[in-house]
């Protein structure tokens, strides 16, 4: 994620038909890494038995319930009432980023309306998120990585010069994660931001590849730091490290 930013006006909107109850702390100590929360709200039909745990956990959170009756069978009103709120919001020029907790795509045109005011965008979500609502944030994030849940064991695959970090066991060993468009990524990043010498600073490569993969997470990929990913990849990338006094700061050539 980009940590360069930061706000004062955060609004976080959950909608509790599709979202996870167990995710919500995790949630806002994620996004509370990056400024103020003003606005905390849930929306979703309290009298529905699928949401008889929510209350504490909103109470506990200081999260404000919204109530909405499904007026009409199969219809989805906490969507409608998320949105209204959304646009109610943006109008009072009082915030600057917020924050849809969903794994819903019908969420993509609010994301990307919001958006064109210059407002910067979290979204939240399982991985069964459509790529659709993802790539209309700024930054998404897979609960999964919130929760801190264990990756599974990871082993390196080359096919045809192509780099896949495949999950050998666990509950995700059906996905095969494909670092080939993350090189790919790496050398636009080299070639528009490199200095004379041909080094380009890793934090400005991470968040051109966030702009350009707002679902894109280094846990994902087995790393911790993006400096970890290229140390891996020797035989593709040059790395230093150098400190200013204060900062540490790595940067990486292209060797090919």
């Amino acid at each position: 994620m980009d940590r360069d930013f930061t706000s004062d006006k955060i609004a976080v909107l959950i909608d509790a038909d599709n979202a996870q109850l167990k995710a919500l702390k995790a949630i806002l100590d994620e996004i509370s890494k990056f400024g103020r929360i003003i606005v905390k709200k849930a929306y979703g039909d309290w009298k529905n038995p699928s949401l008889k745990y929510w209350e504490d956990e909103l109470k506990q959170l200081a999260i404000k319930p919204e109530q909405q009756f499904a007026y009409t069978k199969g219809k989805n009103a906490t969507d409608f009432a998320l949105v209204i709120d959304a646009m109610d919001l943006l109008y009072t020029n009082n915030y600057n980023a917020f924050v849809i907790v969903c794994s819903d795509a019908d969420y993509t045109p609010l994301a990307i309306r919001l958006r064109e005011t210059g407002a910067y965008i979290f979204g939240v979500g399982e991985d069964k998120t459509p790529i659709a609502f993802r790539n209309s944030c700024d930054s998404f994030l897979l609960t999964r990585h919130l929760l801190g849940k264990p990756e599974a064991a990871e082993e390196e695959v080359v096919v045809e010069d192509r780099i896949v970090e495949e999950p050998v066991s666990g509950e995700a060993g059906s996905m095969a994660y494909d670092l080939s468009e993350i090189h790919k990524l790496l050398r636009a990043a080299s070639e528009t931001y490199q200095d004379d010498d041909g080094w380009v600073n890793a934090a400005t490569a991470g968040n051109y590849i966030k702009r350009a993969r707002p679902d894109f997470e280094l846990k994902a990929y087995g790393f911790s730091k993006l400096s970890d990913l290229l140390n891996k990849h020797k035989n593709m990338y040059e790395v230093k490290k150098q400190s200013n006094g204060k900062l540490k700061i790595c940067s990486y050539k292209m060797k090919n």
